[in-house]
């Protein structure tokens, strides 16, 4: 244990000792992904929302008086600039006009006599939020209007709260199909950054053999290395967690007012820490071993890629995880393990006997990986 616990401190005291290292892989990624993920809520709502205090054109050809006062109520008025639909149409493609609404003559005597069906042509130009978002508007009032003058019943029709979704569940849902994969690409952003320097970086300045001449077990070596890197890796992966978390309801639009992690138990959060440090340290010993078996930072960077796209495909599974119970089976997947609990961590719906085989299979398959690197540092040809 002393000469792991060496090998620790060693590897601790290069990565702290190194304040732009420490600064690019622990503080930037949270801050950058809570700048970009803010950023790009913002811009989203602006595109699809429009400016709140935007005044709509409309242009309104034969408004029927039985809706005037519907869409007085929505807000709606007409331009009546004494321009003819023609124009107004290309006005809408350049974007200077918003919405076109043509009613057809006699709207209201066709209605009333049930001799046809009258069609409302309402011109709009989807590239621009603002007649996007009016085209909405009436297309919501049209359709009430609709609705309340062929109105056969009701569905929903009362004051009642008739969706029973708790807040809890809202969060679940919400958390359990984004945080697993994104943790997921957290994590090996994390180990990637750091353990190829360790390895193949050692062994491309020269100082990996130094370090094979002194008097202790390559495998001591080996695992030192491992919970270095894994200290290491958790905390880039807790940086960028906690910015993701941060930018989430910008990230949606303002959508999650009401929804936040408070209602996550210390439980729920022990859990998820030891999910996490379990996947680290699978990733970190086979990013290991990919990185002792290259001979410069380079070459291992290039080695990682697969592993990357399987480790992207499996964080991506968390969109297709169901809310039945899974197999007992899947918790001998490394990796896919890891997220299938994460998903029902946060959805509140993880079984601890899922937890604890995940656990202990990972375990296994980092020992086993741990054993095949400890062989490598034991090859002269592998580590020169």
């Amino acid at each position: 244990m002393h000469n792991i616990i060496t090998i620790v401190k060693k590897e601790l005291a290069r990565f702290f000792g190194d304040k732009k290292l420490f600064l690019t892989t622990v503080i930037l990624p949270g801050l950058m992904i809570y700048l970009l993920y803010s950023f790009m809520g913002g811009g989203l709502m602006n595109q699809f929302e429009g400016k709140e205090d935007y005044v709509p054109k409309i242009a309104i050809y034969n408004m029927p008086a039985s809706l005037e006062s519907n869409f007085v109520e929505a807000g709606v008025q007409s331009l009546n600039d004494g321009s003819t639909i023609d124009n107004d149409l290309i006005r809408i493609e350049n974007k200077e006009i918003d919405v076109v609404v043509n009613f057809p003559e006699n709207f209201d005597q066709s209605i009333a006599d049930g001799t046809g069906i009258p069609q409302v042509e309402v011109y709009y130009n989807s590239t621009n939020a603002e007649s996007n978002k009016i085209y909405n508007v009436i297309t919501a009032t049209l359709n009430n209007y609709e609705s309340s003058i062929s109105n056969v019943f009701d569905v929903n029709g009362g004051t009642a709260q008739y969706d029973l979704a708790s807040e809890k569940d809202i969060t679940g849902q919400i958390f359990s199909s984004m945080l697993p994969m994104l943790l997921m690409i957290f994590i090996f952003s994390g180990c990637m950054g750091v353990a190829p320097e360790s390895i193949a970086g050692e062994k491309e300045r020269g100082t990996m053999a130094t370090l094979l001449a002194t008097p202790m077990k390559r495998g001591q070596l080996a695992i030192g290395k491992i919970i270095s890197l894994s200290i290491i890796s958790l905390l880039t992966g807790l940086s960028s967690f906690l910015g993701t978390i941060l930018s989430l309801p910008k990230l949606m639009g303002g959508t999650m007012d009401g929804i936040g992690a408070v209602a996550y138990s210390v439980m729920d959060y022990s859990m998820l820490l030891l999910i996490v440090l379990s996947s680290i340290l699978i990733i970190i010993a086979a990013i290991s071993i990919i990185s002792a078996y290259a001979s410069s930072v380079k070459e291992a960077s290039t080695a990682i890629m697969p592993l990357m796209v399987v480790v992207m495909f499996v964080g991506v599974s968390s969109l297709m995880i169901g809310s039945e119970t899974p197999s007992i089976i899947t918790a001998l997947i490394p990796l896919y393990n890891c997220v299938v609990a994460m998903n029902g961590i946060f959805s509140f719906n993880y079984q601890i006997i899922y937890i604890v085989v995940t656990l202990v299979s990972n375990l296994v398959y980092t020992f086993i990986l741990v054993f095949i690197l400890t062989k490598m540092f034991n090859s002269e040809k592998c580590m020169f």
